[in-house]
């Protein structure tokens, strides 16, 4: 029940949260506004729980750079239609950050969880090597996990684009592209828990260690 809540809380704060947060502010203050409004949830989340349980949230972190990387985007010019394409286009280069890191020994999924687990306890980095070398559905994973947000936010990219591109004048269309945007991280949300589940039915069959990290999937979906 606890494992369940906390799912729920990391979707309520990752994804429902600065969905609605945007929601609201976007009627009155416009887009710049709403962007800027959307990561209030996720920057008092992370500080509490930095502050509380010395934990760091990789799932907040990433929602949370995509949105100020969007917000310099925008601030720096352009015309209209190149400041609606800006936020989106933000999204495709970190799934391309994630997609191009396939290609190295090891995935930017993997770095995320153990520069967590290095926060958290420094003995746990060792634990978290370990697991990677001797657990070949870990690292198999790691690396499936990594393929699919790569692909998930990349194709988030590009559909928010089109619908840019298509009706630009359209005064739903921005917000159709906020939908999209917090429907993909949704959905890749509730993959990773699905992930996360597998992951520990896998861990059953080694021996625990004193400082057994926790899987690369709590990292970006443990909250």
């Amino acid at each position: 029940m606890k494992s369940r809540l906390r799912h729920l809380s990391a979707l309520i704060v990752n994804i429902a949260l600065p969905w609605l947060a945007y929601r609201l502010a976007f009627p009155h203050y416009g887009q710049l506004g709403a962007l800027v409004a959307s990561a209030l949830p996720l920057i008092a989340w992370m500080s509490w729980d930095l502050v509380r349980h010395r934990h760091f949230d990789a799932l907040s972190a990433i929602v949370l750079v995509g949105i100020v990387l969007s917000l310099v985007a925008m601030a720096a010019g352009g015309g209209s239609r190149m400041r609606a394409l800006a936020d989106p286009m933000v999204s495709g280069m970190i799934g391309a950050s994630f997609l191009v890191s396939l290609a190295l020994p090891r995935p930017l999924v993997f770095y995320l969880g153990r520069s967590t687990r290095a926060r958290e306890d420094h003995r746990s980095v060792e634990s978290y090597e370990k697991h990677w070398r001797e657990r070949p559905m870990l690292a198999a994973y790691i690396r499936l996990m990594t393929l699919v947000w790569g692909l998930g936010m990349t194709g988030e990219n590009l559909l928010r684009s089109l619908i840019i591109l298509q009706w630009p004048n359209d005064p739903h269309s921005e917000l159709a592209s906020e939908v999209l945007r917090y429907g993909v991280y949704a959905g890749l949300t509730v993959w990773t828990f699905w992930c996360r589940r597998r992951l520990k039915q896998d861990a059953m069959r080694y021996p625990a260690d004193p400082a057994d990290p926790a899987d690369a999937t709590d990292r970006l979906a443990n909250s």
